[in-house]
């Protein structure tokens, strides 16, 4: 097979891949109850336990998921992941369904996280709409869930999307790769890398519904920023927690060539990265 037709076959593969990165409610009830299928609240356990949560879901709440050793917001590490997973019942190939009740940032996150420790990316899922938009259409339970433990294994993943210092560094005068700042236009205009674009990742929510908005209006605010599906897109924000949210939705909608620059504007500062302000 020709170079050029191995790529695209390839391509064609990862956007698979990613075909339902986005799972409405009405998805979700349909599997509820289904051994393969895990989903996972990442509140806080109060949030869990006092105001109640999907039926079946298990609870990981996001600071159990993110490292405590002075890198605040980064991997939790292999060890603590498999804890996390197994007490949590997730089987190595099961679809992982997670949601939080704030529009699906930390949720994102969750997910990001999964495919960085080998997840297949084909069984992660982000549910459009959090908990909220969940509650206000869908049963709720405040019932332990009954999943039985497992030997949850990180595995290494068959694509990263993460990229380095250097590689950021090396895209600073690179027409073909946008780089994009998630954060608020306040924190964007107080510093930011060079020549990056501002779209707040809050700007692809719909506040009505907490979930997406819809995709011709989505890839509209995109294609105004200049981050098409031609170009490399790389993301930024400040502990990579926003950017999980944006990624989740750049691959919803095909991007190919996303870029996950973990450390963020925390690791670019410390080491010296330019930065401009408005």
């Amino acid at each position: 097979m020709a170079e050029s037709a191995t790529l695209k076959v390839g391509s064609l593969e990862r956007m698979r891949m990613y075909e339902n990165v986005v799972v409405s409610a009405a998805w979700l009830a349909d599997r509820l109850g289904d051994e393969e299928t895990s989903v996972i609240d990442v509140r806080d356990g109060w949030e869990f336990d006092g105001i109640g949560h999907v039926p079946g879901a298990a609870s990981v709440p996001f600071a159990e998921f993110r490292s405590e050793t002075g890198d605040e917001g980064m991997l939790p590490g292999a060890e603590t992941w498999e804890s996390l997973l197994s007490a949590a019942g997730v089987g190595p190939e099961d679809h992982l369904v997670a949601y939080d009740d704030t529009h699906g940032v930390f949720a994102a996150r969750f997910l990001v996280t999964a495919e960085l420790y080998g997840h297949p990316p084909d069984r992660l899922h982000l549910l459009d709409g959090d908990y909220s938009a969940w509650n206000q259409a869908h049963e709720t339970t405040s019932d332990a869930p009954a999943r039985a433990t497992t030997d949850y294994v990180v595995r290494e993943p068959a694509h990263s999307p993460l990229v380095e210092y250097e590689t950021v560094a090396e895209a600073l005068d690179d027409d073909g790769t946008v780089i994009v700042d998630t954060r608020e236009p306040r924190e964007y205009d107080e510093g930011h890398l060079p020549d990056a674009v501002n779209v707040d990742w809050r700007d692809l929510v719909d506040d009505e519904t907490r979930g997406l908005k819809p995709e011709a209006e989505l890839r509209s605010i995109l294609d105004d920023a200049g981050i098409t599906p031609v170009r490399r897109v790389l993301l930024y924000c400040n502990t990579a927690r926003r950017i999980s949210h944006t990624y989740v939705v750049l691959r919803s909608l095909g991007y190919e060539d996303v870029g996950f620059y973990e450390g963020s504007l925390t690791e670019w500062t410390e080491r010296g990265g330019p930065v401009e302000t408005a």
